[in-house]
């Protein structure tokens, strides 16, 4: 895998939506990271619910993580809802944090 993929997931595991103790990438809203031969991150992520309150407060911490990963020139964030997000979708350590079993 491409460094700069798994620069801009450890900078991902960072982000978290303040309503809910686990980062963004672990509760399985991020659909799919990469990297583009100019150097263009695109990022595909959904949101717990579509009218999630912090949705513009997300969207900005995604695009600066990917950013500030090494040779990133320009970011992309598509929000999507399909497939919708459910908690089969969170890691395991996740679902323990969350008391999900």
């Amino acid at each position: 895998m491409d460094k700069r993929i798994d620069q801009i997931i450890e900078n991902l595991k960072q982000v978290y939506d303040p309503e809910i103790p686990v980062n963004i990438y672990d509760l399985g809203l991020i659909y799919n990271v990469d990297v583009d031969e100019k150097n263009n991150a695109n990022i595909v992520m959904t949101l717990t619910a579509p009218g999630c309150p912090v949705v513009d407060i997300l969207m900005d911490d995604v695009t600066q993580a990917a950013r500030s990963a090494e040779g990133i020139e320009n970011v992309n964030v598509d929000l999507t809802f399909d497939p919708p997000w459910d908690k089969s979708m969170m890691s395991e350590e996740a679902r323990l944090e969350l008391g999900f079993f």
